[in-house]
């Protein structure tokens, strides 16, 4: 048993809003509380037609006022899109209304293409992440220091900061400066045993954290039996395709699994079987068994599981046979 969360985009389906979609997210929220779940959080994306939650510090405000225990938070702020001082006030602000309850991982990339980069203003880029995130650290830091800027709220306050990262960048910048490390491993997982051997081979102590800490992302589609699986996860797929050609769309309806497979290029086949390599798909007994060797080879000390399906019930169910199949239990990191 370790700590098992949600990563949530609130998802928009075709044919619906970005209204229904934040409804849904505060629902499986609310499950995901009652189920156990160790965090909920939340992810930056900017002019995603399948993604709600740009917005992320207010959607964490908006789940965290309708659920009482789990615990909130970002995976991930977009550093090069803000002032740090705006993330240590917005997340200063956020700990203060639910105190204990809040985290905030902050990331590297913008998050979202190179025009939409641009019209966010901010004229800082992913070269200056280390700066932003040391500058960060330091407006949590005692509201007595003779620091010049202060974040208020925020300064003295415990707001645990993870790096998150695709790359070994974020391995590395992690262990350097003893925070727990959050690995994108279910978009990028080519590089997650390397990452994994960096951050706990180079990590420091700091004052925040005495050993390292490391969070694991991993697609999961559960459903009742395995075709169902299959079939809801072509939803998923067709979202990968449709990045990969520059045409991003709402998460679309799902199709027959294996017409969707013949109809594939030999190209968006091999696309499609990356995504597989941090996915488990499939009925509750063939879940728990990919979730228990997942963690065999990994290690981690804990997982967030993301599942983007069409279906809100669909999403719910498949969250609910993960708490099932993989029971978890509440996390040593605040």
């Amino acid at each position: 048993m370790i700590p098992v969360s949600v990563l949530d985009l609130s998802p928009i389906a075709v044919g619906s809003t970005a209204a229904q979609a934040l409804k849904n997210t505060l629902d499986l929220a609310r499950h995901a509380e009652r189920w156990g779940y160790a965090r909920y959080w939340l992810a930056e994306h900017h002019g995603v037609p399948a993604v709600a939650s740009a917005a992320t510090s207010v959607v964490i405000g908006h789940v965290a006022g309708g659920t009482s225990t789990i615990r909130v938070g970002a995976g991930g702020i977009m550093l090069p899109n803000h002032s740090p001082l705006v993330i240590a006030e917005q997340f200063g602000t956020l700990e203060s209304l639910f105190p204990g309850r809040i985290d905030l991982g902050v990331g590297r990339a913008p998050g979202s293409d190179q025009f939409t980069a641009i019209a966010l203003r901010r004229h800082s880029s992913g070269d200056t992440f280390p700066q932003d995130v040391v500058e960060l650290l330091a407006y949590f830091r005692d509201p007595g220091s003779r620091q010049r800027v202060k974040a208020i709220p925020g300064a003295g306050l415990d707001v645990p900061i993870w790096i998150l990262g695709s790359s070994l960048f974020g391995a590395q910048l992690a262990a350097e400066l003893g925070l727990p490390f959050a690995f994108a491993s279910h978009f990028a997982p080519a590089l997650m045993m390397d990452a994994i051997q960096i951050y706990r081979s180079r990590f420091q102590p700091s004052e925040r954290l005495d050993r390292s800490h490391l969070m694991l992302g991993l697609n999961v589609v559960a459903a009742d039996s395995g075709e169902e699986a299959r079939r809801l996860f072509t939803s998923h797929q067709q979202l990968v395709l449709a990045l990969r050609r520059g045409r991003p769309g709402p998460v679309p309806p799902p199709v027959d699994p294996d017409r969707f497979q013949a109809e594939r290029t030999p190209t968006e086949r091999e696309q499609l079987q990356d995504t597989m390599a941090a996915a488990i798909v499939g009925s509750p007994a063939s879940v728990g068994a990919g979730i228990a060797d997942f963690i065999a080879r990994t290690a981690p000390d804990e997982l967030v599981v993301a599942t983007q399906v069409f279906d809100h019930a669909a999403r719910l169910h498949s969250y609910e046979i993960v708490h099932e199949v993989a029971p978890t239990e509440a996390s040593t990191l605040r």
